[in-house]
């Protein structure tokens, strides 16, 4: 089995579920006692937010890529960065490193084309729903993303930021991302992308009428995949 580097807290509320996620999915393919091997180095999310929502790009790669070396120094042979935003900063940390980085774009792109579903809406971030570093990515799989208007798009960013990462879940904003989710399905929407790892703390399959592709749980199933190639 090989070990897989996460870089987490950003925020910890959904690394707790890649380290959950991961060890169940290596349970249930070997049984007995079977865990994954794994190192976390786990960021101050307070710094990465500052500096994203103050276009310090450069500063926030500066931390993702210090924590991709430490991860690497500590045995690690990949590197899963367990949060869709910084993969904005994806590919300096994958130059910065010997080993593998493990895109959540590539990993979400690939079960989308396996389902048939070319017209996806995504939720995001602004700057993953705003900016063309993630949908760019999934653009490559043939796929044509739809995002929420303007408005919607503040209020989807705002719940991120100001209550699942601080662990808080309102009735009130899962149904306001359900009638989000719904205006997508109208114009097309084939299926649905929760396209920040918090999401699925608020949003799951019976919420929608379409399939919903949970990154994070997608991310970390690429994981143990890689975990357990003979590769």
């Amino acid at each position: 089995m090989k070990t897989i580097g996460m870089i987490g807290g950003m925020s910890w509320e959904s690394s707790i579920l890649y380290y959950q996620w991961i060890n169940e999915a290596v349970k249930e393919r070997l049984g007995g006692h079977h865990s994954a091997k794994s190192l976390m180095f786990s960021v101050d999310f307070e710094q990465i937010k500052a500096f994203q929502y103050a276009g310090k790009w450069e500063e926030a790669t500066n931390i993702l890529v210090d924590a991709a070396k430490k991860l690497e120094l500590g045995g690690a042979d990949c590197v899963v960065i367990c949060t869709n935003t910084m993969h904005k900063v994806a590919e300096k940390v994958q130059e910065s490193t010997k080993f593998p980085l493990l895109h959540i774009a590539d990993a979400t792109g690939k079960q989308i084309v396996q389902q048939g579903i070319k017209k996806v809406g995504l939720l995001a971030t602004a700057f993953t729903m705003e900016e063309e570093f993630y949908k760019g990515r999934l653009k490559e799989y043939g796929l044509d993303i739809l995002v929420p208007e303007k408005s919607d798009r503040e209020k989807v960013h705002d719940i991120i930021y100001n209550e699942l990462c601080l662990g808080k879940i309102e009735d009130s904003s899962r149904l306001a991302y359900i009638d989000i989710i719904n205006n997508l399905i109208s114009e097309g929407a084939e299926g649905i992308i929760l396209g920040c790892t918090e999401i699925t703390l608020l949003i799951s399959q019976k919420d929608c009428k379409v399939p919903v592709f949970d990154t994070t749980r997608i991310h970390a199933t690429a994981a143990v995949d890689f975990a357990l190639s003979e590769k």
